[in-house]
């Protein structure tokens, strides 16, 4: 089972606690070539160094300031790996899921259906209020924001995941014993940890609903389906086909995407259509799809297992 994969005789709750300052720190120094790069710009254009997220945000070009951005999520998600493996003694394996190897076609299933509904909404939005919309599309920047995306906004969402979904939940549920615990506790997390966006402060707190609705809709496939493959493809596909489609100046990706936002962002029931439409009907397709059972007991059910030996593994994934 994909919890107990954590409950190792060594392996005790103030690891998680010490495990996650050192993922922080390693993302923290994968931060610091984006500082250098701005530094070097200030310096030699004259230009006084940005003292705001949003100045930041602006002062190099998307492509490269996106670049930046995503390289501290790679030293985070190497960070994942040293903690995971020499500090708590498990295999990489063992906080992806509870199977004998990654299921691929899970990751590439969920991506592929997210993505789908992404790029569908997204152009009826457009075509509906086109107005609210411009054209955005440049083929030479767009491909340079294509190939970095691709390369490296999975790296980003896997990260998010694996801290999530995988290391914090395996560990809170170790100090539980239950499974409710680390499902509230790592989607209020996660939901919260978006409370610094751009768009927080553009349609006020109300929108963190969406997002520790997602965290709860994240943490409920990866229980029921005993590990983390779908969230994987799921957060991938939102953020990879959401930055490359669609930018504004409000959002957390400034990039060079196919359109751009224009309209003013308020808060509507847009907000709240993901959490009480849109994730039950994705939760109903993968339930009949992967025949999800029992879920009183995966959700909310007590650990009486105190001791299990995680899968093997020597790769990175299997």
């Amino acid at each position: 089972m994909f919890l107990e994969n954590g409950f190792l005789p060594h392996n005790k709750f103030w690891k998680y606690i010490v495990g996650s300052i050192l993922i922080f720190l390693a993302s923290t120094i994968g931060q610091i070539p984006l500082a250098i790069a701005v530094a070097f710009k200030s310096f030699t254009s004259g230009k006084p160094y940005p003292t705001t997220d949003s100045g930041l945000m602006k002062f190099l070009s998307p492509n490269l300031t996106l670049f930046f951005i995503l390289l501290s999520f790679f030293f985070a998600f190497v960070g994942i790996i040293l903690v995971v493996r020499h500090f708590h003694k498990q295999t990489f394996l063992s906080v992806t899921t509870s199977r004998e190897k990654v299921d691929w076609s899970r990751i590439f299933f969920s991506f592929a259906i997210w993505g789908t509904f992404t790029v569908v909404s997204t152009l009826l939005m457009y075509y509906s209020n086109p107005s609210d919309f411009s054209y955005n599309f440049k083929p030479i920047p767009f491909l340079i924001l294509a190939i970095i995306g691709i390369l490296m906004i999975p790296i980003q969402t896997s990260t998010e995941e694996y801290v999530f979904r995988g290391y914090l939940m395996q560990g809170f549920a170790l100090l539980a014993r239950n499974r409710w615990f680390p499902l509230v506790m790592t989607s209020v997390i996660f939901g919260s940890m978006h409370i610094f966006n751009p768009e927080v402060s553009k349609m006020g707190y109300i929108i963190l609903v969406y997002y520790i609705g997602t965290g709860f809709f994240l943490g409920i496939i990866t229980l029921m389906d005993e590990g983390m493959e779908l969230a994987l493809g799921f957060h991938a596909a939102n953020n990879l086909v959401g930055a490359l489609l669609i930018t504004s100046d409000w959002s957390a990706f400034q990039t060079h995407s196919i359109f751009k936002d224009n309209s003013t962002p308020s808060v509507g029931f847009e907000i709240l259509a993901p959490v009480l439409i849109i994730f039950p009907l994705l939760l109903f397709i993968f339930s009949k799809k992967y025949h999800w059972t029992n879920w009183r007991e995966k959700l909310i059910g007590n650990i009486t297992e105190t001791t299990t030996t995680p899968t093997q593994n020597t790769g990175s994934y299997e």
